[in-house]
């Protein structure tokens, strides 16, 4: 039977309101913090674009490692922690490509642009989109065919990362952060901290979800085997 990991209620709350508090303090730094003379207001986009970036990323990771615990391992609570991060990483990679187009519509003077960072951005979402159609749709072999395509979207993310170091690039340096001016490198910390905190609630949720499906899947099957044994 598979393992009682779901989260306790009380914890669950605190850790929403704990994330809830993170928000309005990010809110409030954001609001307060200097407005980029070259953009203005419209540079305030940052604070939400990057931190979705990360988590993009992040989920990315998660999936591929739940990927490799399942492939290699034949970890079935892995591969449930792959198919929960794989659905916020297509969430999160959506809101970089929304946001990130407004941002360069200012900065640049375009929507897109197809450059290293942005086009390896891209790439990355469509593979994590693959990897969920991959699991409705993939048939017997649904697992496993999106455990590799996890695996293969994993190696995306140093190509998005160092993207712009090693290819032309419009986009800004990956050492921009230490370049903000102090009010400006508060606000973004917190905005950072404040999405992640949102990332591992909506995970645990998600995950949570996956776990009891699993244990209703199991007690299904030992009910079908007591019923055999009574016929």
């Amino acid at each position: 039977m598979p393992t009682q990991t779901r989260p306790s209620s009380t914890r669950f709350l605190i850790a929403c309101a704990i994330t809830s508090v993170l928000f309005v303090m990010a809110c409030k730094a954001i609001a307060e913090a200097p407005r980029e003379i070259t953009m203005g207001l419209v540079q305030k986009i940052f604070y939400f674009h990057v931190p979705c970036a990360w988590l993009l990323m992040l989920s990315t990771i998660v999936c591929a490692g739940g990927s490799i615990a399942y492939l290699f391992g034949g970890s079935e609570r892995g591969d449930r922690v792959a198919v929960s991060a794989s659905e916020l990483g297509v969430v999160f990679g959506l809101c970089v490509l929304v946001s990130g187009p407004l941002w360069a519509k200012a900065a640049w003077g375009v929507y897109w642009q197809w450059e290293a960072r942005l086009t390896s951005s891209l790439l990355l979402w469509l593979m994590l989109v693959a990897y969920v159609l991959a699991r409705r749709y993939g048939g017997a072999a649904a697992r496993r065919l999106a455990a590799a395509l996890a695996l293969f979207a994993a190696i995306d993310i140093p190509l998005v990362y160092f993207s712009v170091r090693f290819f032309r690039s419009i986009h800004p340096q990956s050492t921009v952060v230490s370049t903000l001016v102090p009010g400006m490198r508060g606000a973004f910390w917190l905005s950072l901290l404040a999405f992640s905190a949102l990332w591992w609630v909506l995970f645990s949720a998600r995950l949570a979800t996956e776990d009891a499906y699993a244990r209703l899947v199991d007690l299904e099957i030992q009910l079908d085997q007591v019923e055999e044994k009574k016929s």
